[in-house]
């Protein structure tokens, strides 16, 4: 089947899955699409699991500003043709939280060049960039949850100073962050601990989230 024939077929299969009222909800929550066909996930992974992983294919489906067919991208991309620069041009197109959270699963945490990769986007003054920075740092430490020293230090001030950040999505995935890391290890927890000490008694509220937050994981340690 052609390049044309299977995104023809796809888009036909989402509209016979459409679901308005999902649709509807998710514009009221802030998640605006130019097309939402409202398909729910469990259905996008059985239109997937259809297709062998195609660059050409994923690329094109990325290139549709539907909200089905940017999550399918991400579920047919090969890891070894998506480049570094492949993946900042997808990451700069990125504009909600669910599309964030969805390539970082499917796609970004799997890329052999992640670990450097995400510590540059969490550099990065954009609200996503910075978000799916977070977001796949978040998921290595789930996999693997240690990473050297150097890189940890630079890691834990990036979310520290990300806490303050104006952007929701990037406070949360900056305190993801930080409970995963801390979650690796008593010696992590400790290191965190010791770096958050000074906003106990703190006027500002981002601190103090973060202190409580802190607190809490390291009673279950």
């Amino acid at each position: 089947m052609e390049l044309k024939e299977q995104l023809k077929d796809i888009k036909t299969q989402l509209r016979l899955s459409m679901n308005g009222a999902v649709s509807q909800s998710m514009r009221e929550k802030g998640l605006v699409y130019k097309l939402n066909f409202g398909v729910e996930l469990p259905r996008i992974k059985m239109i997937a699991g259809r297709y062998e992983k195609n660059h050409d294919l994923a690329q094109a489906l990325w290139k549709e500003n539907i909200r089905e067919c940017k999550i399918l991208a991400g579920m047919l991309q090969p890891i070894e043709t998506f480049y570094p620069e492949i993946a900042d041009i997808w990451v700069e197109d990125i504009c909600n939280i669910e599309i964030a959270e969805l390539t970082c699963m499917n796609l970004f945490q799997h890329l052999p060049y992640a670990p450097a990769k995400s510590m540059n986007w969490i550099a990065d003054d954009r609200e996503y960039i910075q978000t799916c920075g977070f977001l796949t740092i978040a998921r290595l430490l789930m996999k693997k949850g240690d990473m050297p020293e150097r890189a940890a230090e630079e890691l834990l001030d990036q979310a520290v100073c990300a806490i303050h950040s104006d952007s929701y999505h990037v406070r949360n995935a900056a305190m993801l962050v930080i409970r995963k890391y801390m979650q690796h290890s008593e010696e992590h927890a400790f290191r965190v601990c010791r770096l958050v000490e000074g906003m106990e008694h703190s006027e500002i509220e981002p601190e103090q989230m973060l202190f409580n937050m802190v607190k809490e994981e390291a009673a279950f340690l």
